[in-house]
């Protein structure tokens, strides 16, 4: 995506800071920048314009702020930027838990913020790609664990080996139109109620 392309919510309660930010950015190309200064319109404005990606600076977070900003992040999966003052080691581990892109203390520069924010794309790409393939190794995990419990059943119950309850699954799941794991698991749950 080019940087005129990308859509950029500024939120900062300080308008020198925030015409700071605002003119690192355009610098750097980007067109579509929004700004707002005040902090309780926040998810209003998220939900409203839908910004690709969202910076945050807060000159003097108070610990409650900051909280909520972390539970915002967590909300919205968009890469935030937060520039802050001054913060402490718990703080910095509770921004990066709640996906905070880029959190930077004391470094607020027109000329390092467009860097801050390709590094924070960068990061909340690479973090969102790791989730995805966490995800999918899990659901095949459980696919694999479902499988084999409709085959321990087939094996059981209808004396197969376990090439010939796989087969029957498959075949059953040609049949009727449906992925194997999804007749594996009616088995299961089928088995499950009709007892030991």
């Amino acid at each position: 995506m080019s940087n005129a392309a990308l859509s950029i919510l500024i939120i900062d309660e300080n308008r020198i800071r925030a015409s700071i930010i605002e003119s690192g950015l355009r610098e750097a190309g980007h067109t579509r920048v929004t700004v707002i200064h005040d902090v309780n319109e926040v998810a209003r404005t998220i939900e409203a314009s839908s910004p690709d990606v969202v910076v945050v600076d807060l000159e003097n977070p108070q610990r409650d702020m900051l909280e909520h900003f972390f539970s915002l992040s967590r909300a919205i999966q968009r890469p935030i930027a937060m520039f802050v003052d001054r913060s402490d080691g718990a703080m910095i581990e509770k921004a990066v838990e709640a996906g905070v892109s880029a959190y930077v203390v004391d470094g607020l520069k027109k000329e390092r913020v467009k860097s801050i924010l390709d590094m924070a794309i960068s990061r909340f790409n690479a973090f969102s790609r790791l989730t995805r393939e966490l995800e999918q190794a899990r659901s095949e995990l459980e696919d694999r664990r479902i499988l084999d419990q409709a085959k321990g059943i087939l094996m059981k119950t209808r004396g197969l080996s376990e090439a010939d309850a796989y087969a029957l699954l498959r075949s059953t799941a040609m049949n009727q139109n449906r992925r194997m794991v999804d007749i594996a698991q009616s088995l299961v749950t089928a088995a499950s109620l009709l007892g030991p």
